[in-house]
């Protein structure tokens, strides 16, 4: 079988300086990727940086032969993100995988939390992935090729306890994919999320004393795959845990149709609204806001109750 490599291309990795981020930017160094290591190597909070982190992964895929490039800029801001693009740009000429991993934590229940914690993780994550994304793009489509990998997770779909920062973010990552997946699609520029589940320094103060090995090579492995020429899927997300690879996704029930309702008549009819039989699975691409449409509308021609 042949091996999957990355010669040629210019990966642009943000938070590559610890956990997931670094295991994918050696990850990909070594099948021939030149890579920009992006991390501004602050606290998990977002306080005190430090560009040290990135300059040993960037000093790690030298020594193994490698060629990278580190960067301190910070995702948080617009002029960050443009920076760290323009980066891949000046030391490489071109990008053509973004992987946006960078990441921060400030727990606190939605009643408590201040406005700054709240914020200060959703530029970080949500508009940190517009900061990048936003500048590579155009590149992207002008070249006939990209390939960006977004960081979702299990709770910006399930959600979670004292993280709605955390969960906002998460969540508003789908619909970046998935604008990202139906505007590159002619394009050649591919678009997915992975969800990793990993015990890195996001788990400490975490009791993971009953998890399973959950390195981050193992989900370095799939995050490869999404940023590789061959992936074949655009607009989807991929969870990651402990060895599990699995694909998420989106659906509807079939739902009811009536002409008209009332309060009670919804009560009433819940539990059919509900059923789960017949799901209707939508992807973005190639047009499933069109599908959903369609599907509706044939439902309420054909007058089906």
């Amino acid at each position: 079988m042949t091996e999957r490599r990355f010669d040629g291309r210019v990966a642009v990795i943000t938070g590559a300086g610890r956990g997931l981020g670094r295991e994918y930017a050696l990850l990909l160094a070594a099948k021939g990727a030149k890579v920009v290591v992006n991390d501004n190597g602050s606290s998990m909070k977002g306080f005190d940086a430090d560009a040290t982190p990135a300059g040993e992964v960037v000093a790690a895929i030298k020594a193994a032969g490698g060629e990278a490039v580190a960067s301190a800029d910070s995702v948080a801001s617009e002029q960050g993100g443009a920076a760290i693009i323009q980066s891949a740009l000046d030391h490489f000429g071109r990008i053509d995988i973004l992987i946006h991993n960078a990441g921060n934590v400030r727990y606190g229940a939605l009643d408590e939390i201040p406005y700054e914690d709240f914020k200060a993780v959703l530029d970080v994550h949500l508009l940190g992935a517009f900061h990048v994304v936003r500048p590579a793009f155009p590149l992207m489509k002008q070249a006939g090729y990209g390939r960006i990998v977004l960081t979702g997770s299990i709770g910006g779909i399930y959600g979670n306890n004292r993280v709605v920062n955390y969960g906002v973010s998460k969540a508003g990552m789908i619909g970046l994919n998935n604008v990202a997946a139906i505007e590159g699609e002619a394009f050649n520029v591919k678009c997915n999320i992975i969800a990793p589940g990993a015990v890195t320094r996001m788990a400490e103060g975490l009791d993971t004393t009953i998890y399973p090995p959950m390195g981050p090579e193992l989900v370095a492995p799939v995050v490869g795959w999404l940023a590789h020429e061959s992936c074949s899927v655009t607009g989807e997300i991929y969870a990651a845990i402990a060895g599990r690879v699995a694909q998420m996704f989106i659906a509807e029930t079939e739902g009811v149709y009536r002409s008209s309702w009332t309060i009670d008549e919804i009560a009433n009819e819940i539990k059919a609204i509900r059923n789960k039989d017949n799901l209707w699975i939508l992807p973005p691409v190639p047009h499933g806001h069109r599908e959903h449409l369609v599907r509706s509308f044939e439902m309420v021609r054909k007058g089906i109750t």
